[in-house]
């Protein structure tokens, strides 16, 4: 998978543009952007659900080359800046900037840059810290945190066989290269299904589960609620929407002006140069030329949706905690927000899959179906996960113990949170792109 991965992202680095009618069959350059963008990236979140995070175990090249590194380094102990729970946030928020910036998904260099310089971080951090195991995975990776969040929802489970407490474990000693302590595992989220653990005749291992899709979220006090994950799932949502709809929103461009006009009034000339490569889209033999007006619009434009849908979001859920709160539900209003803000994983996943891997989608357009069998598929993806999500949402508030004669109305802001979601993916399902 190493070598793979070098192909993917270096080889279309050195070959000539594909001409505009190259399709993934005919141009080997437009076949490694299919690969990255309608096989990989939608179709890794899709496999939690049945495989949770065997992508990270057994394929994944990140993974594997930072624990080869971390054979030959000097092992320093995890510093608490990298085992801070925000680390990986900030490490998606960033990626996904970047990404946006640089066009990660149209030039292969920006991909190069993107995917090499991730694997480079990888190296490094697995080189740097830990003893045997994969810091990188654990704390840094932008991806496995989404993982780690959808695996949730995933149908299978590795449980210890005897475990010693409810409170999830963290260990830089055992055998689990994420420093899960294997008799207190509660979650899914770090495990990455590497197997190593799994010693049927040990009563201190732990077996495979299978169970039913979302069952850990709907018991999620079960499993080590975590606020963090709530509101990466909020933030993590809005920066992806943000980096769809600047493509797409007319009201981009008006704003985008608006600022140019005002930096030359203002004798900030330097927003109308160009940036170096490395920090945004430079390319004038494909007549594409970012500014630092463009960097600063995307990333603004970004962070602004990102902090919007948040704050949407948060407050729909604090009125479905409020409520829940009157209607008999056990535990603290803070307790309550965590467990409910869980229920928005499914229609966040599949708006990430809908907007960011839409290429997916494509070969639909060739058959019988044409387009219109694209925005079905999409939009049956997104009714799927919308109903899921709303049923996650009763389940907890059951657990609760609210009555379910009165969870319609702690209910009923969750719903309009998850419509708010489908509002703003809306383009993205019925293919309203430029």
């Amino acid at each position: 998978m190493f070598l793979v991965f070098l192909g993917i992202i270096l080889v279309p680095v050195f070959l000539p543009d594909p001409p505009g009618n190259a399709t993934p069959l005919t141009h080997y350059t437009t076949f490694t952007n299919y690969l990255l963008w309608g096989l990989w990236f939608p179709l890794v979140f899709m496999s939690v659900i049945v495989t949770g995070r065997s992508w990270c175990g057994l394929l994944c090249p990140m993974g594997a080359a930072a624990e080869k590194a971390n054979a030959y380094g000097p092992k320093f102990k995890i510093p608490r800046w990298l085992s801070w729970e925000g680390t990986p946030v900030v490490s998606f928020l960033i990626v996904t900037i970047i990404g946006q910036t640089v066009g990660v998904r149209d030039h292969p260099e920006a991909a190069a840059e993107v995917f090499g310089g991730t694997m480079l971080a990888a190296i490094i951090i697995g080189w740097l810290f830990g003893s045997k195991k994969r810091a990188w995975c654990r704390h840094a990776c932008p991806i496995g945190l989404l993982l780690g969040v959808f695996s949730r929802l995933g149908a299978v489970e590795f449980a210890p066989w005897t475990r010693k407490s409810t409170t999830e474990g963290y260990t830089d000693r055992g055998v689990c290269p994420t420093l899960i302590d294997i008799s207190r595992k509660t979650e899914s989220r770090h495990c990455i299904e590497c197997f190593r653990c799994v010693n049927p005749s040990a009563k201190g291992g732990v077996h495979l589960e299978f169970r039913k899709p979302g069952k850990e979220i709907e018991r999620i006090r079960d499993h080590h609620a975590n606020p963090v994950e709530v509101w990466f799932l909020f933030l993590g949502t809005g920066i992806a929407l943000g980096g769809f709809l600047w493509l797409v929103l007319p009201i981009f461009q008006k704003m985008r002006q608006s600022l140019g006009v005002w930096s030359i009034h203002n004798g900030l000339t330097w927003m109308g140069q160009p940036g170096p490569a490395w920090l945004m889209s430079v390319h004038p033999e494909r007549n594409e030329i970012f500014l630092w007006l463009d960097f600063v619009m995307i990333t603004g434009f970004m962070t602004g949706c990102m902090v919007l849908l948040a704050v949407v979001l948060a407050a729909f859920t604090s009125c479905s905690s409020a409520l829940a709160g009157r209607a008999g539900g056990d535990g603290t209003f803070g307790s309550r927000f965590t467990e409910l803000g869980y229920q928005y994983t499914p229609v966040a996943m599949v708006s990430l899959i809908i907007g960011l891997g839409g290429k997916l989608f494509e070969p639909i357009a060739y058959t019988p179906l044409g387009i219109d069998g694209v925005h079905g598929a999409k939009g049956l993806l997104f009714v799927i996960g919308l109903l899921w999500s709303i049923r996650l949402g009763e389940r907890i508030l059951a657990r609760q113990g609210v009555a379910a004669s009165r969870r319609w109305l702690p209910l009923l802001p969750g719903l309009i949170g998850t419509l708010a979601v489908g509002l703003g993916w809306w383009p993205a399902i019925f293919g309203l792109m430029k």
